[in-house]
């Protein structure tokens, strides 16, 4: 089931952002006619293929928070918002600036892996050369490569633990819903990481601003109003947001 949800995401994806077929060629514009009807199911099946859709549509309700979990986005945002309180700047830049240079960030960082399923899923798919179930195991095989080279040994090894699984071989002895976990707490640990190397300068100048202020006896002068124009002048002499997304670029395997 997961495999097939992330195979309806990734098609999803590179039809409206990834494939160029959409941009090139015009497609005529055909208005389907939606009924829906409460009638009753005469076969088995017929009810089974309602919870179906209506499983299927709960479970696509949810996609948006799934892709950006198996996807750079999670250390991406984590790390600029780490960005944005090591400023003391908790509103600027705005949240949705923030969520949408993640985004952007993220289609950059995973557009191999989605040229990738485009070349050997979608497309072969699209043209009738193979299956769906082929198409779905293509794309699900190359975000999995990517899941895997982000993912430390140990995240791994604890999921695996907690799953009761024998210990694996080969990555196709590991499940995608044990990979998916694993994938997300080793983002989280390299995001952090990264905050704590950028708060250590600006740690740095809140020490020494309170440390002056507190020597000519102005202790009722909140630091952090004195220290933010000095962090930001050092965030912008270092150009502060090359750097950050150098990093961040540069830290994905």
């Amino acid at each position: 089931m997961i495999k097939k949800l992330l195979f309806l995401i990734l098609v999803f994806i590179m039809v409206f952002f990834i494939s160029p077929l959409v941009f090139s060629q015009e497609i005529p514009l055909v208005l389907p006619k939606i009924t829906i009807e409460a009638g009753e199911a005469n076969q088995p099946q017929e009810l089974v293929l309602s919870l179906q859709i209506l499983l299927l549509l709960t479970i696509l309700s949810l996609a948006p928070a799934i892709l950006i979990m198996v996807t750079s986005f999670t250390r991406i945002v984590v790390v600029l918002g780490f960005v944005r309180n090591a400023l003391g700047s908790p509103q600027i830049p705005p949240t949705a600036v923030v969520i949408g240079l993640s985004l952007f960030l993220t289609f950059f960082i995973m557009a191999p892996t989605f040229s990738q399923i485009q070349d050997n899923a979608l497309s072969p798919y699209l043209a009738g050369s193979i299956t769906q179930e082929e198409a779905m195991h293509r794309g699900v095989n190359s975000l999995r490569d990517f899941m895997f080279r982000q993912t430390q040994e140990k995240d791994l090894a604890l999921l695996v633990s907690f799953a009761n699984l024998p210990r694996p071989q080969m990555r196709d002895d590991i499940p995608t819903h044990v990979l998916i976990p694993a994938f997300i707490l080793s983002e989280l640990r390299a995001a952090f990481t990264l905050g704590f190397l950028i708060y250590i300068p600006f740690l740095v100048i809140d020490m020494v601003v309170a440390s002056i202020l507190m020597s000519m006896g102005m202790m009722m002068l909140p630091p952090v109003m004195i220290s933010l124009p000095f962090k930001l002048l050092l965030f912008v002499l270092v150009d502060g947001w090359d750097l950050i997304t150098r990093g961040l670029t540069l830290s994905f395997r």
